[in-house]
């Protein structure tokens, strides 16, 4: 069984203690770094990855929020923290649970389980993006293309559109490498959803899309391979 890595950040040290002991009973969860101190966090994520991070929200020096912005592309989350008013925040960045304090064994044990049937379900042909605040589960063939709209994107669906909060560059390393290619800056499609192609405009189900200029020869080099 592959172990989780996780990270354990509180800047009580109490409550650290009481979160590593939780992990300790977690056969699963490999504990890397357990600590009040967010700036020893930054160092060791700049240079190694984990799959889970258990934050608080309130820090002296930095906070959570700050903290999840910086790493967000490359993590998920469990927050935890004594006051709800930050939930709703929270959860515009990769939360998978959020605990409030005091956090019993019940509570820790149910949040490693979500994370890994989210998990679960990813592995099998499917991700999760965060649409107004939930976690909806799709599967990226059914996407026929994916429009940039400055900070969020819009993902067009065979019978719906979904508006998410992130950004093309960040979103196509989510996606299929072989499925997906990017055809302007402000579009990314999927290549089986192609009906056909006329000078700078890809047809699909949907309509069309232009190809970027920036973008033509990678289109090129697309068909030529399909010849």
């Amino acid at each position: 069984m592959k172990k989780i890595k996780c990270i354990i950040l509180d800047d009580e040290p109490l409550a650290v203690d009481l979160l590593k002991s939780y992990a300790d009973k977690q056969l699963q969860l490999e504990v890397v770094l357990a600590t009040t101190d967010v700036f020893e966090v930054i160092d060791y994520l700049q240079k190694q990855t984990v799959d889970l991070i258990f934050i608080d929200i309130q820090m002296p020096e930095l906070s959570g929020i700050q903290l999840m912005q910086m790493f967000n592309k490359d993590n998920y989350f469990v927050v935890k923290t004594a006051y709800a008013d930050y939930a709703l925040e929270s959860y515009d960045y990769r939360v998978v649970d959020y605990l409030l304090k005091p956090i019993s064994f019940d509570k820790f044990h149910k949040s490693v389980q979500k994370f890994t049937d989210f998990v679960t379900l990813e592995t099998h042909n499917h991700l999760f993006v965060k649409v107004d605040g939930r976690q909806v589960k799709i599967n990226p063939k059914d996407i026929i293309f994916i429009e940039g709209l400055s900070d969020y994107i819009r993902i067009h669906l065979p019978n719906e559109r979904l508006i998410v909060l992130d950004n093309l560059k960040d979103f196509i390393n989510k996606l299929p490498s072989k499925e997906f290619m990017r055809i302007h800056k402000s579009y990314i499609i999927q290549l089986d959803k192609i009906k056909s192609i006329d000078g700078n405009m890809i047809y699909h189900d949907l309509g069309s899309t232009p190809i970027g200029e920036t973008y033509k020869n990678e289109v090129k080099k697309w068909i030529g391979n399909k010849e």
